[in-house]
């Protein structure tokens, strides 16, 4: 029988204390005062426990104790952060916006047209998608860097689902409003979760999954742009590779265009130097920048002064003059179209807002500060659903445009504006300027801003570190590569789901021993140096003990004692008397976790060997309380440490330390 520590006392009835005093030198076991834990106690922790939850924050703490003019400026700071950091705002800081948001539209007008062909949508729609996004999103983002416009993931991504339910070609207007619904209901969903703060489902997609899945897209859309980069007119329109391979060397007699092929090459030779030129020299990131604009103009006047569209090399053609026309009408909001909408949306939107969180959160981490995940959804989600009703496509962060953005030297989102008015400028005057611009330069500046998404060392890094996150990530690459975008994107969810199921029903467990000449109790796989206690089997559970993993916890730790029972036989040692549970990494345990404890009590009492418990949290021990287990146990058999347990079920240890 333990000794209850004398500093050990209870406020009252219901309440325990824990207090520190010189007993643990006197090798006193300190033990849990049992009691009944008050319903009021059991309430605020209900609260915490949903607090904590939901918000890892606390959203409400600056409106507290403020007057309530002063609550009504914060709530409307909140949703338009511009109305709080514009107010320092001076020409130093747009001097830096300028640069950066003119080097960016420079980037951005060419791969907009060429981004709207990923997305089987006439090139317009990619410049009209560069022009009312980033304005809404400087009012209400939080990030100072991001650069908001179409990206080349999620219009493949798009296209390929849209194209699985009509035709872009001979379906046209049935496709063009599908996708605007699609954009609609992706910025309802992105909306939803910053409202609800319900931010942490994008972070089931593992960061493994996404390296997978980014770097199979990456392939999969320069697959695709062979088309245009050697003149082919007949192309297929699956994206796996085998299909694409197939149609390229299928047409290489009669479908190939040299002159194209010349252009495409010579260009993408020029940007990918660029690139590298860039990569070595950071003070040179504005001549990759400006490359992309400066090929579209060489290439369209090469092509208009020497007729080369009359020698087969396909042109852009008519781009639509004028500013965003609007396009409410022309969303569905009813019957079948709507349901196919909205699951395109959640799909798109979902990717979208994981790559546009994750830029963001980049970029802050340089600069050394704060980027509200929450308040990036709301602002994500309300530019989607404001650009579905002015004919706009998803639009997001796009990460190569924010890095020019980053190194250009941006202060705030106001050279998303810049950008915005540039284009705004081009769709109104210059878009008849596009109409030589040949398709192969659009191919060569789209396959050398995708070759930065396959990270090669993450997934070397990914290799060295988890073996379950590399499988993750090359299942979610072969499956984009070899099957299809939406094929690679299920792949890299239920593996990324998988690693949960397995990592929360198969909790880890270890064997602890005592470090020589201490009180200290650890792992004896990580410290060999470390000697178990005769008579005394000490395992440590480590995860919150739930219905999903209770019944595995339970045989794993009669395994341990089965295991342990059989050695101690073959050497004919002391059998094991205690069991010891160490419990300080259980942060929490349902009416099954206490279930198979009780289940566990009975086959250990069976075995004529005692169960103790060291350690439990606040959390679990008032659930022990409430179910009565330390009662069925024993109120003497719970401990603060792993010392004090042992101390009373092996006293000899004291004079050993």
């Amino acid at each position: 029988m333990a000794h209850e520590r004398k500093d050990l006392e209870t406020n009252d009835d219901n309440t325990r204390t824990l207090a520190s005093s010189e007993s643990q030198r006197q090798n006193v076991p300190y033990v849990y005062k049992v009691g009944i834990p008050p319903k009021q106690d059991l309430l605020k922790e209900f609260k915490n426990t949903v607090k904590e939850t939901l918000f890892s924050d606390d959203p409400l703490r600056p409106f507290k104790h403020q007057p309530k003019s002063k609550q009504v400026m914060l709530g409307l700071q909140a949703i338009f952060p511009i109305l709080e950091w514009g107010r320092s705002y001076n020409l130093v800081k747009f001097r830096g916006d300028l640069i950066s948001g003119l080097t960016i539209a420079s980037l951005c007008i060419p791969q907009d047209i060429g981004y709207s062909k990923l997305a089987l949508l006439p090139p317009q729609y990619g410049l009209y998608s560069s022009f009312v996004p980033p304005l809404i999103y400087a009012f209400m983002g939080s990030s100072r860097d991001i650069a908001i416009g179409p990206v080349a993931v999620v219009s493949l991504l798009l296209g390929t689902l849209l194209q699985n339910e009509f035709d872009s070609v001979t379906e046209a207007d049935e496709y063009r409003r599908l996708a605007f619904t699609a954009t609609f209901f992706a910025g309802i969903t992105q909306a939803t979760l910053g409202i609800l703060r319900l931010g942490f489902l994008i972070d089931f997609l593992s960061h493994a999954a996404v390296v997978g899945f980014m770097g199979g897209a990456a392939i999969t859309i320069a697959l695709q742009q062979l088309k245009g980069f050697l003149g082919i007119k007949h192309f297929t329109k699956k994206t796996d590779v085998i299909s694409v391979m197939k149609s390229v060397f299928g047409s290489i007699d009669h479908g190939w265009n040299w002159q194209t092929i010349v252009i495409g090459s010579s260009f993408l030779a020029f940007l990918l130097s660029t690139k590298y030129l860039a990569r070595k020299n950071k003070k040179l990131f504005w001549v990759s920048a400006i490359a992309p604009l400066i090929s579209v103009i060489f290439s369209t006047f090469f092509v208009y002064i020497s007729h080369a569209d009359k020698e087969g090399v396909a042109i852009v053609k008519h781009i639509e003059k004028g500013i965003n026309p609007p396009s409410v009408n022309e969303i569905y909001f009813s019957g079948q179209n709507l349901l196919k909408g909205f699951r395109i949306g959640i799909v798109a939107g979902m990717i979208a807002l994981t790559e546009a969180v994750a830029i963001g959160r980049t970029f802050a981490s340089m600069k050394d500060y704060q980027v509200d995940g929450n308040k990036e959804m709301i602002a994500l989600g309300t530019m989607n659903v404001v650009g579905s009703m002015t004919s706009c496509y998803i639009a997001t962060g796009s990460f190569s445009r924010s890095a020019v953005n980053f190194m250009a030297g941006c202060q705030t989102a106001v050279s998303n504006i810049v950008m915005s008015l540039v284009v705004f400028l081009t769709l109104k005057f210059l878009t008849p300027l596009f109409e030589y611009t040949p398709n192969a330069i659009l191919s060569s500046i789209i396959i050398s801003a995708v070759i930065g998404l396959i990270d090669y060392e993450a997934a070397i890094l990914i290799w060295k570190i988890d073996k379950f996150d590399f499988v993750a990530c090359m299942g979610a690459f072969f499956g984009v590569v070899f099957a299809s975008v939406e094929i690679g994107l299920l792949i890299a969810v239920s593996i990324s789901f998988a690693k949960i199921l397995l990592q929360v029903t198969r909790p880890r467990t270890a064997i602890l021993g005592r470090i020589p000449m201490t009180s200290v109790y650890r792992n004896i796989q990580q410290y060999p140096e470390a000697a178990k206690v005769p008579g005394v089997l000490i395992v440590r559970v480590d995860s919150a003990i739930y219905f999903s993993n209770s019944n595995y916890t339970k045989e794993r730790i009669l395994r341990w004692l089965t295991e342990e029972e059989d050695k101690l036989k073959a050497t004919y040692q002391q059998r094991v008397q205690f069991l010891i549970i160490e419990m300080s990494p259980v942060t929490d345990i349902d009416t099954s976790g206490i279930h198979a404890f009780q289940e566990l009590y009975n086959s250990l009492t069976k075995r004529d060997v005692q169960l103790v418990l060291a350690n439990p949290g606040q959390l679990v021990l008032d659930k022990l309380y409430s179910s009565g287990f330390p009662h069925l146990i024993g109120e003497d058999k719970i401990f603060l440490t792993v010392a004090d347990a042992v101390l009373t079920c092996s006293p000899k240890i004291v004079q050993e330390v």
